[in-house]
């Protein structure tokens, strides 16, 4: 069976949730590094709007919304029952306000703005809800790390970095544990992996999560689903 192809950026945080969804739901992937500042041809032709992550099916569908990629590959396989914590509501605040802010926060100039606004204070402000909400559970969705876990991660990692000195002294002792745990993770770990830029020709690269003692990988995958109403950032 041919598997799917993953256009991918290793640091980008849409392409990192998607990755994330595909290693632990078991599922094979030809993984294609791509380069932003030379986007191979095959990627365009797959998806106009050439931004990764586009996973591309054995079939042709073409899958180019990372929240939509995770919701299919969980539909295969969701052995950490991870479907089961996705909060549509935090998911919209952290890829429409708080992606807002934090881009501005990181890249200060880079867009027009129509007055003053201190960002990072704005984007620390939207984090004040998950602080709150880990006071009930070590994850958002519950005593285990779930699809809203995953789909927040990245974005808040790159928060974090942008001052690593000042984010620590945040009083946001849970959510920093929060972070802690899933950047040391084996899962973060496993998808992190370095690869050189793939280019038409090259020999493929397969993204293979190993299949756990007593498991059946699935030896074919069916086709996408259209996107999921919910799946409206990349």
């Amino acid at each position: 069976m041919t598997p799917p192809v993953l256009y991918s950026f290793r640091r980008c945080p849409y392409a990192m949730r998607a990755r994330m969804a595909l290693w632990t739901a078991g599922i094979t992937v030809e993984l294609r590094e791509v380069k932003l500042a030379a986007k191979p041809p095959a990627l365009i032709a797959a998806s106009p709007k050439a931004t990764v992550p586009v996973l591309v099916l054995a079939d042709g569908t073409v899958i180019d919304q990372s929240l939509a990629i995770m919701r299919w590959a969980l539909a295969q396989h969701d052995p950490e029952g991870w479907l089961a914590g996705d909060d549509a509501g935090l998911i919209a605040a952290n890829d429409g306000p708080f992606k807002h802010h934090l881009d501005r926060a990181k890249y200060p100039g880079r867009y027009e703005e129509d007055g003053p606004t201190d960002h990072r204070a704005a984007a620390l402000a939207l984090l004040a809800p998950l602080e709150t909400r880990l006071e009930r559970a070590r994850y958002l969705c519950g005593d285990a790390r779930t699809f809203t876990d995953i789909a927040l991660l990245p974005f808040i990692r790159q928060f974090a970095a942008i001052d690593p000195a000042w984010f620590a002294a945040q009083p946001l002792p849970r959510l920093q544990a929060w972070l802690e745990r899933l950047l040391g993770s084996d899962l973060f770990a496993a998808v992190m992996g370095k690869f050189a830029p793939w280019q038409e020709g090259d020999a493929a690269v397969l993204f293979t999560p190993p299949a756990p003692p007593g498991t059946h990988r699935p030896a074919s995958l069916p086709p996408g689903p259209a996107a999921h109403p919910c799946a409206t950032a990349r």
